[in-house]
């Protein structure tokens, strides 16, 4: 999957992020994969971070390619001191840390919710949730001196109920509430933090799905179709960029009408 070409020629305002450093967590592959290689399209330094690094390599090399500048490196959003390295040293790049995605993410298990191992759904939540606390914990701090915006991608699990996906709706719930408390916490300080929360997009943790959930999903969304990654990091990109300046603490749906019943 080509984290370039995806990108829709529809006139998009390239350059707004000019010489402004991007951190991606889970920027490996996926939606995180595409909005790294967004972002740089529109002028971002980007530091392309997964505990895949081989994933990130390929990604900021593809980016590098294309005449984006990136640089790739190994985080695990379970570890905060692997966090707070890698944060460090994208707040350590010229300018200073000014835009953050954290999508790093897991699905775990589908399984019953009585049927769960705590284990899978501690597993679930340490890098949902709380790779979001970690990462944003040492975010912020970095933000404040230089002003910015975070976008942490939730899901439209966090907004109705999915069979299977107990511990993912949770976690994607938490990140809601982390959201909008850093939000209010630190607009003062020149921080908006914002959150996305995407339906079905045609991404690996997509293709992972039991046989038939894709089709049982599609049926009850009105744009009967799958989002690509690219249309996802179309929406991040503004999020981040100057023309959402107003906007701060909200979460922003992107499901071809799913939740629009």
């Amino acid at each position: 999957m080509s984290v370039l070409a995806q990108t829709p020629d529809n006139g998009a305002q390239l350059g707004r992020l000019h010489d402004r450093v991007a951190l991606v967590t889970g920027g490996g592959s996926g939606i995180g994969a595409v909005c790294a290689g967004r972002l740089a399209e529109e002028g971002a330094v980007v530091v392309v971070a997964d505990l895949d690094v081989d994933g990130a390599t390929r990604v900021a090399e593809e980016i590098t390619k294309a005449g984006g500048t990136a640089l790739p490196r190994r985080i695990d959003v379970t570890d905060p001191d692997s966090v707070a390295r890698v944060v460090s040293e994208a707040a350590g790049l010229h300018g200073g840390l000014r835009i953050a995605v954290n999508s790093a993410g897991t699905n775990g298990p589908l399984v019953p919710l009585a049927q769960l191992a705590p284990a899978d759904f501690d597993t679930v939540m340490r890098v949902n949730l709380y790779g979001v606390f970690h990462a944003m914990r040492c975010q912020l701090p970095a933000m404040a001196a230089t002003g910015g915006a975070i976008v942490n991608i939730a899901s439209i699990a966090a907004h109705s109920g999915f069979r299977g996906h107990a511990a993912y709706a949770a976690a994607k719930q938490g990140v809601l509430a982390l959201t909008r408390t850093a939000a209010r916490e630190y607009a003062g300080q020149g921080v908006r933090v914002l959150s996305v929360s995407p339906g079905l997009v045609d991404t690996p943790m997509a293709a992972a799905l039991p046989p038939g959930a894709t089709a049982d999903l599609l049926a009850s969304v009105p744009l009967r179709r799958i989002a690509q990654p690219s249309e996802i990091a179309a929406l991040v990109a503004f999020l981040v960029s100057d023309d959402a300046s107003y906007l701060t603490g909200s979460d922003h749906v992107i499901d071809g009408g799913y939740l629009a019943k």
